[in-house]
Parts: structure tokens; C-alpha cells; sequence
């Protein structure tokens, strides 16, 4: 393992101070960090990339930060990285136990509410989650097309923070000529 200290020093200034890095040795520290944080992406599953939960968050927070220390020189360029693995395999390992156990599961990753039900808003549960009706009115217009709570059959807010909208179907009736069957027509969506 010595010779490939001493084979790659000269690149990658395993040796030299932060502030003695040259501009070409930071370059190249950060082409191998791009390298193996790419390889660390496709070890972590794929709903990390969507940053849904606190957990994947503060993954990606903490992964940032520990990589970032292997391209600057502030820490051991080897060690950052194997942290920076070990970082993936913990993430992975959280991540199944939480599938596994729900209890464990809503602790690390959280869990939704039912902010709306039946066009009834819950303002005390938009209280203890820090939301106002006017947050709630903004997610209402982004994500459901609305703008009245009453057309809301059940509006959640989700573990990743985000509020789904599922709208009350709209119902229509229709007259048709005499001696004919009135039709009733429900829109969802």
C-alpha cells in the first residue's frame, strides 16, 4: 500500500499541506472524488437521488461536506473517501432496517398527516407542523390545481414535507329528451 502512496503523491499531493496544493493536484483530487462519489451514487438506491426524507438529506449534507474535505486537502484523501463509502453503506443499511421495521421506519424517515379531509382543514395539526393556511393554500394551487380546501377530498402532507392533493370528484347531471334516462357523469381528477 506504500507504493501506491508514493506512486500517486506527486499527483494528488497526498503528503503536502492544504495550502501547498497546487492548482493541477486539486484538480485531479476532485476528477477522483467525482469519480468515486458517482461510483457511491450507484450503490445508494435510487430514491435517494430524490432527496425525499430527512435521512436522504442529511446524506446528501454530510456526504458533501466529508467529499469536499478530500478535494480541499483538509483530511486524509483516502480516509475521506472510504468515510464517504461507509457513509452509503450506512445509508443503505438504515434505509432497509426502516423497511423492515415501520416503528423504525417513521422515527428516521418521519410520517404523514392529514392536513385535509373532506374539505375540512385541520389548523391544528397545520400548527404543530409549522404551516400556514397560506402555505397550505400555496401547495393547494402547485400541486392540486385548487384554491378551495372544500374541493379537496384529502390533502396529506407527506413524510418528504410535500402536500398531496386528491380532489373531490366533480358530479354533473345531465337532462336528456323526454322519456329518456337522466345520466349522471363523476370527474375525477
Amino acid at each position: 500500500m506504500d507504493w501506491i502512496h508514493q506512486v500517486l503523491d506527486p499527483w494528488l499531493g497526498l503528503s503536502v499541506e492544504p495550502r501547498h496544493l497546487t492548482a493541477f493536484q486539486i484538480s485531479l483530487r476532485a476528477v477522483v472524488v467525482f469519480g468515486a462519489a458517482l461510483l457511491m451514487l450507484r450503490l445508494a438506491h435510487k430514491r435517494f437521488f430524490a432527496s425525499k426524507n430527512a435521512l436522504d438529506i442529511l446524506l446528501t449534507f454530510v456526504l458533501a461536506s466529508t467529499l469536499a474535505r478530500a478535494i480541499n486537502g483538509s483530511a486524509p484523501f483516502f480516509s475521506t473517501l472510504w468515510v464517504g463509502f461507509l457513509l452509503v453503506l450506512l445509508h443503505n443499511g438504515i434505509t432497509r432496517l426502516a423497511c423492515w421495521n415501520h416503528r423504525f421506519g417513521q422515527w428516521v424517515k418521519g410520517h404523514s398527516a392529514v392536513v385535509i379531509q373532506d374539505g375540512q382543514v385541520d389548523l391544528e395539526l397545520l400548527k404543530r407542523h409549522h404551516l400556514s393556511v397560506h402555505d397550505l393554500q400555496e401547495d393547494l394551487r402547485s400541486n392540486g390545481s385548487l384554491t378551495d380546501p372544500k374541493l379537496v377530498r384529502l390533502a396529506v402532507l407527506e413524510r418528504s414535507g410535500d402536500i398531496s392533493v386528491i380532489r373531490t370528484p366533480h358530479a354533473a347531471t345531465v337532462a336528456v329528451e323526454n322519456g329518456v334516462q337522466t345520466v349522471k357523469i363523476e370527474i375525477e381528477g
